[in-house]
């Protein structure tokens, strides 16, 4: 009998075991669904509320955690940023405008959306002004603070140029006419010494990429500008094959020692004693031979000069 009841005493455990681990698994599992259904909730709300409802919660949130912050206070961020990131693209694209072709437009996005980050955490609405209002001037300013960090012109020449274009372009509207050097002079307050070197000053190069496409109007053709762009270095192949032809045409009466002199001479820039010591002639000698097939030269050009 008391070997039985011991048999009997471990499964009562095991099975006083089971049930325990099933109650803390059933507790854990509705905890997670209590804590997800907590998370869920204010996503719903983010999402159907409006936009001055969002602010109204954004604030009292903020004003609750401080610059800390919290995950609820980062998920209405987000919502505010997503509801506000066409009004960043509608910037950069105005400003894309104005700005040479070599200016991405996801690099102006970008940097107006720290605009829009920046914006949101400064904004007040008990001040009484509208949040697109703010924003835009935010936007805007960090689109231009990073179109400046990227410029290699210092900020000061800009300016040079950018005060003499406005007043050429304001003479030039009242005179009908391109202004002259005293006039623009005289309404800038300086010498036409000081203008010129202001004016020379002020002319802030530009930089282009060579990899840029080129519009040419055929939307087939894929161009980059390096493809078109002239070597003025380079020599002519049209010259180039001129000037054979014409000297095959002079050589091809000329015997070969005689051929070689005049290569050697014109062409390959040797002295008559470099020539005398290659050929293994006296400089003398070298020097006989060119002015005779100079002579001959000159008197076949004359001929064909007088048969036209």
């Amino acid at each position: 009998m008391t070997a039985r009841k011991t048999a009997v005493r471990p499964t009562k455990t095991k099975t006083t075991a089971k049930k325990a681990t099933k109650k803390v698994s059933t507790k854990r599992m509705a905890s997670k669904k209590k804590t997800a259904k907590a998370k869920a909730k204010p996503e719903v709300i983010l999402t159907d509320a409006t936009t001055d409802e969002l602010w109204v919660l954004y604030r009292a949130e903020f004003d609750k955690v401080g610059r800390d912050g919290s995950d609820h206070l980062g998920d209405m961020r987000n919502v505010l940023m997503e509801r506000h990131l066409p009004l960043v693209r509608y910037h950069a694209e105005r400003l894309q405008q104005t700005l040479p072709k070599s200016i991405e437009l996801d690099d102006l996005i970008s940097a107006g959306q720290f605009g829009l980050m920046d914006a949101i955490r400064g904004f007040d609405p008990d001040r009484g002004y509208k949040f697109k209002t703010y924003c835009s001037t935010r936007i805007r300013g960090a689109i231009l603070d990073q179109l400046r960090s990227q410029d290699w012109v210092p900020r000061l020449v800009r300016l040079k140029a950018t005060k003499i274009e406005r007043m050429y372009q304001k003479l030039m509207g009242e005179f009908g006419r391109e202004p002259t050097h005293s006039e623009l002079a005289q309404h800038l307050d300086l010498e036409h010494d000081e203008l010129v070197k202001e004016m020379e000053g002020a002319k802030a190069k530009a930089m282009y990429s060579l990899s840029e496409k080129w519009d040419d109007g055929d939307d087939d053709k894929d161009i980059e500008k390096v493809e078109i762009l002239a070597d003025r270095k380079s020599v002519n192949p049209v010259d180039t094959i001129q000037q054979r032809d014409a000297l095959d045409m002079i050589t091809s009466s000329l015997t070969k020692k005689e051929r070689l002199i005049i290569l050697m001479y014109y062409y390959e820039g040797l002295t008559m004693r470099e020539i005398g010591e290659i050929m293994e002639l006296t400089e003398s000698r070298v020097c006989q031979i060119h002015s005779n097939v100079m002579a001959r030269l000159k008197a076949q050009l004359d001929r064909a000069q007088g048969a036209e």
